[in-house]
């Protein structure tokens, strides 16, 4: 079994390499990881505020001492209200990623299953994801459900 820890402002490093294998995957963007360092600053920061919105949950890697197999990250957002959830806590995962020879171990499942654990514990009723095809899976394994969503986007 796969031990799951949170992530710590040491691991950022870890953390940025393994978003940018997922970014990699999905996107045809910018394959540069110039941004690394300045994303570095407020990422340590951000994973070493335990009791914040934000959190990562990562496996060490099994064969690579100080590499991460896995990262799972995701953040608890406050909506107004409705009926079937009027605390308005929504979960959203927005990251999740698995290094290329770590893959098919159950490292995702393990930080998956943490990382819902931990929205429950923050009064979270509803989460949210985007699913590559590879990934869905997985997520309706867990019981997520395909939702038609009228997203739109404005870049400032």
């Amino acid at each position: 079994m796969s031990v799951v820890r949170r992530a710590l402002p040491e691991d950022a490093e870890e953390v940025l390499r393994l978003r940018q294998i997922m970014i990699d995957s999905l996107f045809a963007s910018d394959p540069s990881v110039a941004w690394h360092g300045d994303s570095l600053p407020t990422l340590r920061a951000r994973l070493g505020e335990p009791d914040g919105e934000f959190t990562a949950f990562v496996v060490d890697h099994p064969e690579r001492p100080g590499a991460l197999a896995c990262l799972v990250a995701g953040t608890i957002d406050y909506r107004i209200g409705k009926a079937a959830e009027p605390q308005g806590m929504v979960g959203f995962v927005f990251s999740v990623a698995t290094d290329p020879d770590a893959r098919r171990r159950g490292y995702a499942r393990a930080c998956m299953t943490t990382l819902l654990e931990w929205f429950r514990e923050r009064g979270a009723r509803r989460v949210q994801l985007t699913a590559s095809p590879e990934a869905e899976p997985l997520y309706v394994s867990l019981g997520f459900r395909p939702k038609p969503d009228p997203l739109l986007e404005l870049a400032l």
